[in-house]
């Protein structure tokens, strides 16, 4: 079975300085028909102005990855950690009993272009911790990259969930498959370019549910980037 979520239904708000859609129930938006899939629980694509950001608050209690499409984004957070995130790179959060941080686009001219992703964690209390990470683009062209998984193999980011990320990128033409073990799930949501995914055409920030299939095929109509996750 497979649930589309098009990118033109999503939760959208533009705050001048923050440009954001909500693919599931976030902040303002409450859809109760949309309130995440499996533990996969917030994907939001947001575009942040020059020399404005998403200052110091609060988190506990979920996984947290950020994915810079576009531009750079500033990390600080009450760990100590902190640094820049470029393009192309991922951040992983826990936010076990509890973290504080600060995301901001330092530039003077260039917005941000990013995804912010939620997970549940499998279990409550966990210790924040914090990592980043880069991924050759060659390891993700016409294939699927383990991006982030539960025992960080591949060196892949450490997420304390029951989940696998893949990041890919395709040519036009280009196909990639992914198995599906009994019982797991999966999402797919489109970064960039179109896609076709069982007949049905798949354009950026479109999102589709899987569900009792055993493999899934994405081929692409035009040079596109797309992240899979393979959940329980």
């Amino acid at each position: 079975m497979i649930r589309i979520r098009r990118g033109g239904d999503r939760g959208h708000f533009d705050h001048g300085w923050l440009n954001t859609y909500h693919t599931f129930s976030f902040s303002d938006y409450y859809d109760p028909e949309q309130m995440g899939f499996r533990s996969l629980r917030v994907i939001n694509e947001d575009w942040v102005q020059p020399n404005a950001g998403f200052g110091m608050h609060p988190h506990r209690d979920m996984e947290i990855i950020t994915y810079v499409l576009e531009g750079s984004l500033t990390h600080r957070d009450s760990l100590g950690s902190s640094g820049v995130i470029h393009a192309g790179e991922l951040q992983r959060m826990t936010a076990g009993t509890g973290i504080r941080h600060s995301e901001a686009n330092e530039s003077e001219n260039e917005a941000v272009h990013l995804y912010q992703i939620w997970l549940l964690p499998e279990r409550r209390g966990l210790p924040p911790s914090y990592e980043q990470r880069i991924f050759d683009p060659a390891e993700r062209q016409g294939r699927l990259r383990l991006v982030a998984s539960p025992d960080g193999r591949d060196d892949s980011l450490a997420i304390r969930q029951d989940a696998r990320l893949y990041l890919g990128t395709l040519k036009p033409g280009e196909a990639v498959s992914h198995a599906l073990t009994n019982g797991r799930h999966a999402w797919l949501q489109v970064l960039r370019g179109d896609v076709e995914l069982s007949g049905e055409t798949l354009v950026a920030g479109d999102g589709a549910a899987l569900s009792d299939e055993a493999s899934l095929t994405i081929r692409a109509d035009q040079p596109a980037e797309v992240l899979l996750f393979d959940l329980a």
